[in-house]
């Protein structure tokens, strides 16, 4: 089966061969992934990255061999740590906004351009690909009021386990796309007095079900993706809006990846 790379900004994936389907998720700039099956106008592809099904528009495959493909994979890439970074794409010259999470295979260690099939993107002047990755409290605070998107992975829009994916991405941790996914990795911790930055925080509802993840920033802080991604309080309860004067999530439990 044929392999490829996304070369836009990001791409809708979504559950049926449809514009009106619901959006699942995205792939960002930069991911690379396997076309399952061709059906009209619509090719249903895997991740490589995370593993996640869906369909794509046809139209937005980009032309590259299975060769050039499988070197992005496997080479060293960096991660855009901020919540995103502008390049021009040649012969175009058309500017392209590259979202914080992609990963990029740079032309050389000194170089500031990757080629994806034919086109070479050259990253604007003086982004410097050296930042510490670290301080995870930093990363996600960059993306605070990004608003609230079902199966969004960008600064434009970002659901609950697209922002703690992303984030943990750009601090060099690879997780899954969704939260009931997110949940199975790590250790527990006993007390949420114990939770430092970047432990995630699961919520359930009624039935059990996992519903909802945040990032610990600790000292009783977490910041999530709810309406648009804030800071609240979190306790042994759940997630305090202070705004409103009341819980709007039910912990199930925290995690240490």
């Amino acid at each position: 089966m044929a392999l490829s790379i996304c070369n836009y900004s990001f791409i809708p994936l979504r559950s049926e061969p449809s514009e009106k389907a619901e959006m699942v998720s995205q792939l960002l700039f930069g991911d690379a992934y396997e076309i399952l099956n061709i059906e009209e106008n619509w090719a249903e592809v895997n991740t490589l990255f995370d593993n996640y099904h869906g369909w794509i528009d046809r139209k937005l495959i980009v032309d590259i061999s299975d060769a050039e493909v499988e070197k992005w994979v496997e080479s060293e890439k960096w991660v855009v740590p901020h919540p995103f970074i502008e390049a021009v794409c040649e012969p175009t010259k058309h500017n392209l906004i590259i979202p914080g999470g992609s990963v990029l295979f740079f032309n050389g260690s000194d170089s500031n351009s990757l080629c994806i099939g034919r086109n070479e993107y050259y990253l604007a002047f003086g982004i410097k690909k050296d930042v510490n990755r670290n301080n995870i409290d930093d990363i996600a605070k960059a993306f605070i009021n990004s608003p609230y998107l079902w199966g969004g992975k960008t600064f434009m829009g970002m659901d609950c386990s697209g922002f703690s994916q992303v984030v943990h991405r750009i601090a060099g941790n690879d997780l899954p796309r969704d939260a009931s996914q997110q949940v199975e990795l790590g250790d527990t911790i006993s007390f949420v007095e114990e939770a430092r930055a970047g432990d995630l925080a699961f919520f359930d509802n009624e039935e059990g079900t996992i519903t909802h993840v945040g990032i610990c920033l600790g000292g009783g802080d977490i910041i999530h993706a709810s309406g648009c991604v804030r800071i609240d309080k979190l306790d042994h309860i759940g997630i305090f809006n202070a705004e409103k004067g009341t819980y709007s999530h039910k912990l199930r439990v925290i995690k240490r990846i």
